[in-house]
């Protein structure tokens, strides 16, 4: 038979209802003749609930607790939705990561695959079962501990079981039925695109964009999985959603595809800093190892044998990375006069595959940015990406103008 990989997110699987509606989806593709494979996501708000209990049970806690306690939320779920199935006639089982075993490194919390070996499951196939629960987010470590893949693992975990079997497809259902070219919160210009390149996506997921993680997206553009989008609180429709897949898969290239922002940027400056070979090095080394995620990077002119760096990261991280600069500051590795934190900054970007043939769109976003009167404090560049950061009190209206500027409002 061949297989189908179905994820649920957590508002999916919210109540016993949301799960029972899930299931109907989950049957329909069985009478369609597929084995399935499901993800899924604890119930809404369980993980979040998990947390704070290991957050005010011991503030510095044991990473591999940490996994231990969280990761129960996803095998909740999947018992309960294997139950439901099993209440609808559809031979079904619970599998949790490490009876896979989905097979994952040691960094607890922040986990990645190694290998998903299929014989488990596919003897299962074999015998007669039709649909394997598997609990997202979840799996083993190469030190026997269960490990966590990191918020939205669920996602990654999909498309890796997808890859793993050679899946016709992994639809992802959560609550929103597809990609749009931005937030619709921001603008009601927002339009769901109908296929979306795998870059792209990757751009917006890793600018902002909350629909997808960022590691999923990678793994399905690394293996070539078709990947869709839908929303589980709609009529089924064989067309709904929207697919990620291949470049040469979409039939014109636009010239944007969509406009992403994120408020949660900090921009962080290391006046004065001693302009000497490899000290980009000293600085990136210890944010690196502190677990920083740097972004957009600016070095000024050197004057007089000084310089001024320039990075932004989540401003969940700005204490994290402070610690980090001052103490390689007190040990000698670099030598700085003041570190300046601004967190009241936002990132726009623009993305589309289409920029590789088309001049002209830094120009006109910058152009666009400067009419509405917003300062641009950093910029950054890809082939398919134009990011900015400005004052976050500017970042709507940097979004709906861009929007606009861009005529995203005519996609599809």
């Amino acid at each position: 038979m061949p297989i189908l990989v179905m994820k649920f997110g957590g508002t999916s699987v919210a109540t016993l209802d949301r799960i029972r509606r899930a299931a109907k989806r989950i049957g329909r593709e069985v009478a369609n003749g597929y084995d399935v494979i499901v993800i899924v996501s604890a119930m809404s708000g369980e993980t979040n609930r998990l947390v704070g209990l290991v957050d005010e049970t011991s503030p510095l806690y044991d990473a591999r607790e940490y996994d231990a306690v969280v990761s129960s939320g996803e095998n909740v779920t999947a018992g309960l939705m294997a139950l439901t199935l099993q209440e609808m006639d559809i031979p079904a089982r619970s599998w949790q990561g490490w009876q896979v075993p989905l097979k994952t490194t040691s960094a607890h919390s922040a986990a990645r695959i190694v290998d998903i070996p299929n014989d488990n499951i596919n003897s299962k196939f074999a015998e007669g079962m039709k649909v394997a629960v598997v609990a997202g987010f979840q799996g083993i470590s190469d030190e026997g501990r269960i490990s966590t893949l990191g918020r939205g693992g669920s996602d990654t975990t999909a498309v890796a079981f997808a890859a793993a079997f050679g899946a016709e497809r992994c639809d992802i259902y959560t609550d929103v039925d597809g990609v749009y070219t931005t937030d619709p919160r921001i603008t009601d210009k927002a339009r769901k695109l109908k296929k979306i390149a795998f870059e792209e996506m990757l751009e917006l997921a890793s600018l902002g964009a909350k629909v997808l993680q960022t590691r999923s997206v990678e793994l399905a553009m690394r293996y070539k999985v078709k990947l869709r989008v839908l929303s589980s609180f709609e009529e089924y429709d064989p067309t709904a959603g929207t697919l990620i897949c291949a470049e040469e898969d979409i039939v014109e290239s636009r010239v944007v595809s969509g406009v992403a922002a994120s408020r949660e940027e900090a921009k962080m400056t290391l006046l004065q800093v001693k302009d000497t070979p490899g000290i980009a090095a000293a600085i990136f080394g210890p944010l690196a190892e502190a677990g920083i995620n740097v972004d957009m990077i600016v070095q000024n002119i050197s004057e007089k044998g000084h310089t001024d760096m320039t990075f932004s990261c989540p401003t969940a991280q700005v204490k994290r990375a402070e610690k980090a600069l001052n103490e390689a500051k007190a040990n000698g590795g670099i030598a700085f006069a003041e570190l300046v934190a601004d967190t009241n900054v936002a990132k726009v970007s623009v993305v589309g595959i289409g920029m590789r043939s088309q001049s002209g769109v830094a120009a006109k976003m910058f152009k666009v940015l400067s009419d509405e009167g917003i300062n641009i404090k950093v910029i950054a560049t890809s082939e398919i990406k134009i990011s900015v950061l400005i004052d976050r009190k500017y970042m709507e209206l940097a979004v709906q103008a861009l929007h606009d500027a861009f005529e995203l409002e005519k996609a599809g």
